[in-house]
Formats: structure tokens, C-alpha cells, sequence
């Protein structure tokens, strides 16, 4: 497959260039790969690559060399620059030029390239994956998840599927699909792969019975016991989720310092379902996974100005993950439930359902205070109103506004989750409120130059 379908673009001159620098970057990742042949993990999914792909790193870096997609390398662009070990040149035909000299040099001359490549794969629309994997074969194909993100280019859930399993039918009978048991749409490839034409052998995960790795008896780590001079910070009282592993008839306990949200486990289960298949040790497996992080943006838990506490949860947004946020908000035994959610994107005909469903989850958590950024949230709002919400409702047009509210409302022991897509930019929720706002380079999502100087648009 010499080109995957175009996306439309008014500017027909730079979507020629664009398809240029495509096919010459694809020509120079697949001279790099043949040359150094190292195995390629593939991970995709609705939601959770991010959190996957670091997982994986966590575990296997220390045994191999390894290199994984950084920022957003996960398109046509992004992915031959992983491979190749360069970052984009973006506009300028001087350092595009140093990328393609270094790229000359590293096929005539060895270089300790890695073993491994871990490499996330994205889907804006059907025919992206076909595009990615015919160039870049993956050994082992990882399945996060399966939900309605993107709906408006792919029209339906089914058409998601169909786009997310490509990865796995790319494999031969030798290679690896690790899926996500506890999705239905991937229990139905277990269950039934040659029906989705794969040929691989499958390897399971989830909190399921049947998962091949299952994790049990999870368990927030949290002192509400403690005086309370001893909590001053939720930061003090929270020390992250504790489960049990199983596999193949063997339970070891498993502790994940930094990890607060019980969905987020199916990240460190990727970690575990690689490490298990390139034979390492489960022991290793769990000590290396003990102060495993997510991503910026993804579930990180932050100290908030008049000690209130953040779950930044900033980078993303879809149902499925929102639900996931605000059942960690269930567990928590002090101070204030408040979430300020943005708009979730991309959900075509479902956007009015999911918004109201949203409602209802937080409804169903117990929370106390709602703010929501952009008008699709305004469903949520009426749907509060609807069932007679008794706490505290804001809504804002943007995130300035939204931030500079909550740092007035803001009590001593407030537990705060910011939550939205993209496109809403809540970092600036969180940069308004955080206690160190010096150390927001380090601890947000989206503080590189170009976005920073990006200013907010309504969507």
C-alpha cells in the first residue's frame, strides 16, 4: 500500500508537501528497520496508549535497549521520526536536511540502535493503521481499549474495531496480540480471532476471571486515619493502588505508588503482559512497575494552593476515562469532591448522550461542586439541574475564566479533578491553582513552546 486515503485540506500546496515528506519518510524507516531489524511493539487503542507505552518502558528498559514514540509521534510523520531517532524539523529545510544526513550516516555506519521499539499508533480515520503497518510490522501487538472516541470520521463503534485490530491481522502466527479481556469488542477477538483474520497468538489481560493477567483485589493506599496535622496534603494521606497479580496460578501483590485511578492499572497489566512474554522474572516485573508514572496530564495527583489537592487528569478526555476519573473521586474519604470538566470532542451524534451520562456519574460519586468548561458541557449542567443537584454549579466559555473561579472557591482539603479534551486546554485550570506554579513545565501537559504560545479557541 504505496498511500493511505488523504485527509481533505484546503491548502492543496502543503498537503502535495506534506505527502512528500510522508513517502520519503517512509522510505527512510523502513531502510532503518531492515538494516537494524529490532522487534516492534505496536500499541493502539480508543484510549490509554500513552499510559501503555510508558508501562512497557517501565518494565523492559532495564533490560534492553529500548526506544519509545515521545510528544504526539504517533501519525505518519511521527512514527518514521521515532524509528529513525530524530525529532521533526517542523518548518525548516535546514534541519529537515540534518535529519536526513544523520539518517545517511546511520545506515553506513553501525550504531547501538535499539532492540526494541515501542511504538504507539494512532487512528484519525479509516485506512491510517493499514498505512502505518505496512511499513513498520510489528512482533507484538498491544490493544488498550476499544470505545467511541474519533466517532465523527468512523461513524460507529464497529468501524473504531475494525480500524484498531488492524495491527494484530498485520502479525504472523509467531507474533503476539495483547489485548484488553474486559472490553467486549476485544473479548469477541479472543474468542473468535481467525473471524477478525489475526493468526497470532493472544495474550489477555484485565480484572476478569479469564484474563491469562489478572489483577485482583485492588485497594487505595490512603491514611484518613491519621491526625489531622499529619494531613495537611491529600499528598500526605495517598500513596496509590495496591492489587493482587495473578498468572497462571501464581498471586504476587503489586503496588503502584503513583497510580491513583483503578483504570489505570490496565496500564501497568500491558507493562506486566510484555515483561511476561520476553521472559522476565514477575518479581522484576513488579519492582520495576513500583514507581512507574503516567504521563503529564494523565491521572498525576498535585498539590493545590489554601491546601486544597488536583487530580490532573488535564491531557484528555473521553466517557470512558471521565468515569474512570471520578470513581477515584469515590474512594476518597476527605474535603470537598470538585471536578471542572471541558468539553469531550469528537463524539458526533453521541455528544448530548455522553455529557449527560457524565452528569450522572458524578451524580452517582457524590460530588459536591461542578464546573465545566465549553458549551457541549452545558448537557451535563442541565442534566444536574434536571435531577435537582443541590451543590454548587459554574459554567465558563474557557478555561481562564473557569481556573480564576475555582482559585476563589477553593477550601482547605478540597480534592479537585481537571478533566477535558484536548482542544479545551485545562492545564490552564490546573497552572491557576496549583501551589508551585514554577514547576508547571515539569508537571503539565502541553507547556513546550509552540503550545504555550497557542492561544485558547473555542471548538
Amino acid at each position: 500500500m504505496d498511500k493511505k486515503p488523504r485527509k481533505n485540506n484546503a491548502n492543496e500546496g502543503t498537503e502535495k508537501k506534506t505527502a512528500k515528506l510522508e513517502k520519503l519518510l517512509r522510505f527512510m524507516a523502513s531502510a532503518m528497520l531492515k538494516k537494524y531489524r529490532p522487534r516492534i511493539i505496536a500499541v493502539t487503542g480508543s484510549v490509554g496508549k500513552t499510559s501503555a507505552k510508558e508501562a512497557i518502558f517501565a518494565v523492559i528498559s532495564s533490560h534492553y535497549r529500548v526506544r519509545k514514540s515521545e510528544k504526539n509521534y504517533n501519525n505518519e510523520i511521527g512514527v518514521p521520526l521515532t524509528i529513525i531517532g530524530s525529532e521533526s524539523g517542523e518548518h525548516s529545510i535546514f534541519l529537515w536536511a540534518g535529519i536526513f544526513l544523520r539518517w545517511i550516516f546511520k545506515l553506513i555506519f553501525p550504531v547501538s540502535y535499539p532492540e526494541i521499539l515501542i511504538l504507539e499508533l494512532a487512528a484519525d480515520q479509516p485506512g491510517d493503521l493499514k498505512y502505518l503497518t505496512d511499513f513498520v510490522p510489528p512482533d507484538i501487538s498491544v490493544i488498550t481499549e476499544i470505545s467511541a472516541s474519533h466517532l465523527e470520521q468512523f461513524k460507529h463503534i464497529e468501524a473504531i474495531f475494525r480500524e484498531k485490530v488492524v495491527p494484530a491481522k498485520a502479525l504472523s502466527e509467531k507474533g503476539l496480540v495483547i489485548l484488553n479481556i474486559d472490553n467486549p469488542y476485544l473479548l469477541k477477538l479472543k474468542d473468535n480471532p481467525h473471524q477478525f483474520g489475526v493468526v497470532a497468538r493472544i495474550f489477555s489481560f484485565g480484572f476478569g476471571e479469564n484474563a491469562d493477567a489478572r489483577a485482583m483485589d485492588v485497594f487505595l493506599n490512603q491514611h484518613d486515619d491519621l491526625p489531622a496535622a499529619e494531613t495537611q496534603f491529600i499528598t500526605s494521606s495517598l500513596s496509590g493502588l495496591s492489587f493482587k497479580l495473578n498468572y497462571e496460578g501464581t498471586t504476587m501483590p503489586l503496588r503502584l505508588n503513583n497510580i491513583l485511578a483503578k483504570h489505570n492499572i490496565y496500564a501497568a497489566l500491558t507493562g506486566v503482559s510484555v515483561g511476561i512474554e520476553l521472559g522476565l522474572n514477575l518479581v522484576e516485573i513488579g519492582k520495576s512497575l513500583e514507581n512507574f508514572s503516567l504521563p503529564s496530564g494523565r491521572m498525576n495527583l498535585i498539590r493545590g494552593i489554601k491546601n486544597t489537592s488536583i487530580i490532573d487528569d488535564s491531557y484528555n478526555s473521553s466517557l470512558a476515562s471521565a468515569e474512570g476519573a471520578l470513581e477515584v473521586l469515590r474512594e476518597i474519604k476527605q474535603g470537598r469532591k470538585i471536578v471542572v470538566f471541558g468539553d469531550m470532542l469528537e463524539l458526533g451524534e453521541s455528544t448530548e448522550n455522553e455529557h449527560r451520562m457524565l452528569a450522572k456519574k458524578f451524580l452517582e460519586i457524590g460530588g459536591d461542586v461542578f464546573l465545566t468548561v465549553g458549551r457541549r458541557m452545558l448537557f451535563a449542567v442541565d442534566e444536574l439541574k434536571k435531577h435537582k443537584f443541590s451543590g454548587e454549579i459554574y459554567a465558563f466559555r474557557n478555561p481562564m475564566e473557569a481556573g480564576k473561579k475555582l482559585q476563589e472557591i477553593l477550601h482547605a482539603g478540597d480534592v479537585v479533578l481537571v478533566k477535558g479534551s484536548q482542544g479545551m486546554r485545562m492545564e490552564k485550570v490546573v497552572e491557576e491553582v496549583m501551589a508551585e506554579p514554577e514547576r508547571a513545565e515539569a508537571l503539565l501537559c502541553r507547556q513546550n513552546t509552540q503550545w504555550k504560545a497557542t492561544p485558547w479557541r473555542e471548538v
